[in-house]
């Protein structure tokens, strides 16, 4: 008998959860993935930069932002027909979500966004699970795009709403928050999660997870990602994200939200197949596939198949819910 999923997870729970043991608190969230979840199961999702650079926003570990010195070469919107190509490849390489990201801070009703609904409506054509990552949204935006046939929009919290000022300035942790609701309003399924080694403290991680789990749907995507500390950025300096800090990260994650994919996002390259495979046994059952994560470097799709195979994961197929749902009917 699965259990009720909860949305009304208090702090003191949280940090009773992710201050727990480590292997007590890996064995609790493989339990309860195990309960939700096909553990052999992964999705695997490609994200492509359709817009690089330029970005006026000065999230500090960005290397898209125009005013940091990063060498990232500012790139105007891709053309539809290159965006299909790339997605193709991806779906033959076994992706079943296509991303595309654009380095704008929000959205305009412009041409350039009627490019993009062109491009969503073009990748929900190739029967892949199509995902945005744009910037802000007003709930007209979030309309058109789910009416483009866009399934997911990305916008992550990065960290708790105490330390969200230290990373970002120029925009605030309730305008993050107000795309979401849009994004929700429109029925197109979120994907929030957040960054950890930005300097936050392991209260603000928990902080973090108790914003996520008490919303009053989980985001359907939870991605937990480690810096990846730039050259030119101001946490250029940071040092590296132990592992066993994903671990308990993805670990907590699961047990807050048990329906939700937890995906191991950025930092990946860093990893070695056996941390990877820790992580996967605490709840992370998707990973960003391809040699990019927009702008920094990512395992290549034939890594990420030998792994799959030594581990014995498979790609979790496109629409699985509707289609799940579907049967049920």
């Amino acid at each position: 008998m699965q259990q009720e999923i909860r949305r009304d997870w208090a702090i003191k729970e949280i940090q009773d959860l992710y201050n727990q043991p480590l292997l007590e608190l890996v064995y609790r969230a493989a339990t309860v993935h195990r309960k939700y979840n096909d553990t052999a199961e992964v999705q695997v999702c490609t994200l492509l930069s359709i817009k690089t650079g330029g970005c006026s926003e000065d999230c500090s570990y960005c290397p898209q932002a125009a005013r940091y010195s990063t060498g990232i070469d500012v790139h105007a919107l891709m053309k539809k027909e290159a965006v299909l190509e790339y997605a193709q490849k991806a779906k033959d390489a076994g992706s079943t979500r296509f991303c595309m990201g654009a380095a704008w801070r929000q959205v305009r009703d412009n041409k350039d966004f009627d490019h993009v609904l062109d491009m969503v409506r073009g990748v929900n054509e190739l029967g892949m699970e199509v995902c945005c990552t744009l910037g802000m949204l007003t709930e007209s935006q979030a309309q058109k795009l789910a009416d483009a046939g866009l399934y997911a929009y990305n916008h992550n919290l990065d960290t708790s709403s105490e330390y969200y000022s230290e990373i970002i300035t120029t925009r605030t942790y309730n305008d993050r928050l107000e795309t979401l609701d849009n994004v929700r309003k429109a029925g197109v399924t979120v994907c929030c999660g957040g960054i950890i080694g930005l300097g936050e403290t392991h209260e603000d991680r928990i902080k973090m997870l108790h914003t996520l789990s008490t919303m009053p749907e989980h985001p359907e995507s939870v991605p937990i990602n480690a810096l990846v500390a730039i050259k030119g950025t101001p946490l250029e300096n940071n040092p590296k994200v132990d592992i066993w800090d994903m671990v308990r990260m993805i670990a907590t994650a699961r047990i807050l939200m048990p329906k939700s994919m937890v995906r191991l996002s950025a930092g990946r390259t860093d990893m070695s197949v056996a941390e990877q495979a820790l992580c996967f046994m605490a709840g992370a059952n998707s990973i960003f596939a391809g040699e990019k994560l927009l702008t920094t470097p990512n395992p290549s799709f034939e890594e990420d198949h030998v792994m799959f195979q030594l581990l014995g994961l498979k790609p979790r197929e496109a629409f699985k819910e509707e289609k799940v749902a579907e049967e049920v009917l």
